[in-house]
């Protein structure tokens, strides 16, 4: 039994922790740049939370709040560039997974001057600004990982970076500020946080200890998971689905994710589809194709998530997302080239994946 484990995030969890907790944020540096949507940090009341302490604690700042619901290179090039001219010593990113993982790239950008934004993806820079993590989702958990996906439009798919630079240095992860999405936002976001989880627990790269987490992470999930399917969701469930989502970002900072995010990023990219639906809609057919190397695993989490079949567990999450968009032939083709980029998911994966295994898994899904 080989493994390490490490998570250099400091956790803050639970209500107003981000007041409670003032000195902490305040004591990160002089002035920060702010990173956000137009609407989730303000509508949350996380991006008040923020600035009270801020400016309480007479700390400059300043707010870049155009980062898209998936972030391009473009954009967080721009952002960088602010950045350098406000002289801003660390960034705090506010909202789902696209606004923190914005933070970190520009985090990046802003103390490698002469870097170009392609060259985030070479992982071969040793610097970056500090960055603090306030999710204001249930999803992504990227408050405590290292990785930053972005859009990149010359490739017509997501690419993501990391590295133990890019870990925010503190996150704080209050479940109130998930009370302001609505309906389809809840359940994209814990349903992602959902396949972090499952997707970590069957990682070629899991451990003992990424184990354990997953297996908490998706009890967890299956506890709420039926409440999130009808919207009846209360303050407990909220809470609950925020740990989901927070283990699974401490579990994928372990083992990495497997191919069902490697697919999901062409659903995103061409349909529009939210990131953690496009996952979910992978997921029954993923399944399948693991079981026969991981039958134990899935079987464990379907007996966690109170599921006596994997179909059982799909049709759940079809009553949340709907069934998959209808592909044509030529779309298998170029979703089946375009998921081959992700080599590390592929490799991640417990079923042995190649071209073949990844046309077959999008032909069965349409």
């Amino acid at each position: 039994m080989e493994f390490s484990f490490g998570i250099p995030t400091k956790i803050y969890f639970g209500k107003d922790c981000i007041a409670k907790n003032a000195g902490v944020l305040a004591a990160v540096g002089s002035k920060a740049m702010i990173v956000t949507g137009k609407h989730s940090a303000k509508a949350s009341g996380a991006l008040d939370d923020v600035t009270a302490v801020l400016e309480a604690e007479k700390k400059e700042y300043v707010i870049f709040d155009e980062i898209e619901n998936n972030p391009s290179v473009e954009t967080v090039a721009k952002a960088a560039d602010i950045a350098r001219a406000e002289k801003v010593d660390f960034v705090i990113g506010i909202g789902g997974g696209s606004p923190i993982d914005a933070s970190k790239a520009i985090a990046v950008l802003a103390a490698n001057t002469d870097m170009a934004v392609t060259d985030l993806f070479k992982n071969a820079f040793t610097k970056a600004l500090p960055i603090v993590g306030v999710p204001t989702t249930a999803g992504t958990g990227s408050e405590a990982t290292p990785y930053s996906v972005l859009l990149r439009k010359d490739m017509q798919t997501k690419v993501s970076f990391g590295t133990k630079d890019t870990y925010p240095v503190y996150a704080f992860v209050d479940a109130k500020y998930t009370y302001s999405l609505g309906k389809g936002s809840t359940i994209s976001t814990a349903v992602d946080a959902f396949t972090h989880a499952f997707e970590g627990y069957l990682a070629n790269r899991s451990t003992v200890i990424s184990d354990s987490f997953a297996t908490t992470a998706i009890k967890a999930f299956g506890k709420s998971m039926r409440k999130l399917a009808k919207f009846e969701l209360d303050e407990a469930d909220r809470e609950n689905l925020m740990l989901v989502s927070l283990l699974g970002g401490i579990i994928i900072s372990q083992t990495g994710v497997t191919i069902a995010h490697g697919m999901g990023y062409c659903y995103t990219y061409f349909k529009g589809i939210p990131h953690g639906a496009a996952n979910g809609l992978i997921m029954r057919e993923y399944m399948k194709l693991n079981y026969d190397v991981a039958k134990d695993k899935i079987d464990n989490a379907l007996s966690l998530l109170g599921c006596e079949s994997i179909d059982e567990f799909a049709d759940i999450l079809a009553e949340m997302l709907g069934q998959p968009p209808k592909l044509t032939d030529e779309e298998i083709e170029l979703y089946t080239k375009l998921t081959q980029i992700q080599k590390g998911s592929m490799a991640n994966t417990p079923h042995k994946i190649d071209a073949e295994v990844i046309k077959g898994l999008w032909s069965s899904i349409r």
